[in-house]
C-alpha cells in the first residue's frame, strides 16, 4: 500500500471548509496515476495485484480553532458536518484505489464522538459517519449530478484549477441485496435543488430518506443540546425531491 495523509479546514468560510476535502480526491487520482507509471515503467505484468492506497489519517481539523498544544479538541459544526461527508463520498467514488482509510480519532480530541462525565457526546460529524457505515456498502454505482456550481475561493486555492465543484456532490452504492444507496451533499448556503432522481429505479414501495441538516452553518452539539442529527421519513419515487441548503440526503430503496 502507499500512504496518504491530510487534514482540511477552512475556518473563515463554511463553503470552503466543505470544499476542501476535494484536495484529498484530486490526491487519491495522482497517487494513483503514479502508481500505475511506476507498473509501467518498471515493466510490472497485469498478473501482479495493483497497489492499492493507504489513507492513514483523515478527518476536519484546524490547528490554529484546536491547537495541538492544547489538546486539539474540535467542536464540529454544520459546515464541518458536510465537509466529512463529502470525505466519505470521495472515498466511495475513489474506493477502486482506495484500500483502507482511517479518520483521525475515533473518540475524543478531533473526533466523532465526546466523552464527558455523564456519556458520549455525538458531534456533527457522527451523523454522516454513521449512515455511510451503516449503509454505503456492497459496490460502487458510477453517479453524474448536472447542476450549477461553485466559483468562488477554494481552500486550497488551487482545487479551483485541479477539481469540478458541483454545488451538488454525490456517490452511490448497490449492496448484495440489491438496495441502493444515494447520498446527496448540498453545499450551497442558500439555494434548495428540486432534483429529479434517474438511473436505477425502486422496484416497489417507497425511499428512505436520511436528512443531516442545521440552522446555520455554525450550529454544534453539545453534552446539552443536539442542533444536528438524522431526520428519517420516507419519498414514494415519484417526480422529483428535494435536496435542502447545506444538508446531506441520503436515499435508499430496493432496486
Amino acid at each position: 500500500m502507499h500512504s496518504i495523509h491530510i487534514y482540511t479546514a477552512c475556518n473563515k468560510d463554511p463553503v470552503k471548509n466543505a470544499f476542501a476535502p476535494l484536495s484529498a480526491e484530486r490526491a487519491i487520482e495522482i497517487c494513483a496515476g503514479l502508481i500505475d507509471l511506476a507498473r509501467i515503467e518498471n515493466g510490472v505484468p497485469a498478473t501482479v495485484p495493483r497497489q492499492t492506497i493507504c489513507f492513514d489519517e483523515w478527518n476536519v481539523w484546524d490547528p490554529m480553532r484546536a491547537p495541538g498544544e492544547s489538546g486539539a479538541e474540535e467542536k464540529y459544526n454544520l459546515s464541518d458536518g458536510l465537509a466529512v461527508a463529502i470525505w466519505l463520498n470521495v472515498f466511495v467514488r475513489q474506493s477502486k484505489y482506495v484500500g483502507m482509510a482511517n479518520i483521525a480519532q475515533s473518540v475524543n480530541v478531533i473526533s466523532p464522538l465526546m466523552t464527558h462525565k455523564d456519556g458520549v457526546m455525538k458531534q456533527t460529524i457522527w451523523w454522516p459517519v454513521l449512515l455511510f457505515c451503516k449503509y454505503m456498502r456492497g459496490w460502487v454505482v458510477g453517479s453524474h449530478v448536472s447542476c450549477e456550481e461553485y466559483g468562488g475561493a477554494t481552500e486550497p486555492q488551487w482545487i479551483q484549477a485541479a477539481k469540478e465543484t458541483p454545488w451538488l456532490d454525490v456517490s452511490a452504492t448497490i449492496n448484495e441485496e440489491g438496495v441502493v444507496s444515494l447520498v446527496v451533499i448540498n453545499v450551497n448556503p442558500e439555494k434548495d435543488f428540486e432534483i429529479e432522481v434517474e438511473g436505477v429505479q425502486p422496484k416497489a414501495g417507497s425511499v428512505k430518506r436520511h436528512l443531516i441538516t442545521g440552522k446555520s452553518w455554525d450550529v454544534v452539539n453539545t453534552n446539552d443540546k443536539q442542533e444536528v442529527g438524522i431526520e428519517e421519513s420516507e419519498w414514494d419515487g415519484k417526480g422529483k425531491t428535494m435536496f435542502p441548503k447545506r444538508s446531506m440526503v441520503m436515499l435508499r430503496w430496493q432496486s
